[in-house]
């Protein structure tokens, strides 16, 4: 099996948020076979991005065998050089090796998810408890049947802003009631005094965690956290490539690893992300956890999955399952198991 062809394109729906999270957030990659098979993955880095696959990738996988999808991840890896390696570049890689790794498991006739369970089982057909995301409306979502909840709290810093955190984290504990899963998610708007201030107040209120509350590059600062913090602080999901994660997991700054397989590089990067983190005492819980895209990994290779609600804007990716009282069921169609409609992504059409 040969790759004659890369396309991407930008898919916009007509409930896509009008800010970066479709400007610059996503991409759809396409990469097809002389087999008649098409791997489709979701990467990111928007029009850059695409620039970034039609001018390097594309050329370094016409013509390829798409099976050594870990050894083309390393390849493309080191064309990446003059863009950073990180950041859009990944991105948009990421979205190539998730279309290799779509071809994968169609080439094989299995799901993804049995491709990278070591024991040969993943969770096919079993239901996963999730965690959705909340702006307000948490008494409506629990009673649409969820059962752990992210919070978008108060993302300024300062000490005037911290009760602001403590009473809504209290209030949200007395709406979902003792013994649900609760973590708090600041987007790193804070300061150190802001997040030890919180996580003192919250402490005893059953926080599962802090979710990005500094700046990614404040190392010292996620140093400080780690050690003095009463709440586990969870990060990562804008992060690029295993070696980062590497970092993270040799300082133990994070007690909760959140990589996203469509900006860290791909699912060959979350692979080695749970694989470096596992004896460690650090957990793995991918950002947007239940779209199809992650949800193989969490099937095959996480011990405690919790994937998080995803993107349902994203209407133009068939085949994801949906998430029904508060659970997500991955099947067990081959590859990843989405269904792309080309006819209705123009962009994605080179004739």
């Amino acid at each position: 099996m040969k790759i004659t062809d890369v396309r991407a394109c930008q898919p916009i729906a007509a409930d896509s948020p009008d800010d970066w999270r479709t400007t610059i957030g996503q991409i759809l990659v396409a990469i097809d076979t002389d087999a008649g098979l098409t791997g489709y993955g979701v990467g990111g880095g928007g029009a850059a991005g695409i620039h970034v696959i039609e001018a390097e990738l594309r050329s370094a996988l016409l013509g390829r065998d798409p099976s050594p999808v870990e050894e083309i991840w390393d390849d493309l890896y080191d064309l990446m050089l003059p863009y950073g390696q990180a950041g859009i570049a990944i991105m948009a890689q990421s979205g190539v090796d998730l279309a290799l790794w779509d071809l994968r498991g169609k080439d094989a006739g299995r799901p993804v998810a049995q491709l990278l369970a070591e024991d040969g089982t993943a969770r096919i057909g079993e239901p996963l408890p999730t965690y959705i995301t909340v702006w307000d409306g948490l008494a409506e979502a629990q009673a649409a049947g969820h059962r752990a909840f992210k919070l978008h709290v108060e993302r300024n810093a300062g000490p005037d802003r911290v009760q602001r955190v403590i009473d809504t984290v209290r209030e949200s504990r007395e709406i979902v009631g003792p013994g649900v899963p609760l973590m708090v998610d600041a987007w790193m708007k804070w300061d150190l005094e802001t997040t030890l201030a919180v996580a003192e107040g919250v402490e005893g209120l059953g926080v599962e965690w802090i979710e990005e509350p500094l700046p990614v590059h404040d190392i010292d600062g996620y140093r400080t956290l780690s050690r003095e913090s009463a709440i586990p602080i969870a990060g990562g999901e804008h992060e690029y490539t295993a070696r980062a994660f590497q970092h993270l997991i040799d300082e133990r700054l994070h007690q909760v690893l959140q990589p996203d397989v469509c900006w860290c590089g791909g699912l060959t990067e979350l692979v080695k992300i749970y694989r470096m983190a596992r004896g460690t005492g650090i957990r793995v819980c991918p950002h947007r956890g239940s779209e199809i895209w992650s949800l193989h990994a969490l099937a095959g290779l996480d011990p405690d999955p919790l994937p998080e609600s995803g993107r349902p804007w994203m209407t133009w990716v068939g085949g994801q399952p949906p998430i029904v009282n508060g659970m997500v069921t991955l099947g067990d169609r081959p590859g990843l198991g989405v269904e792309i409609d080309e006819t209705a992504l123009p962009g994605l059409d080179r004739g």
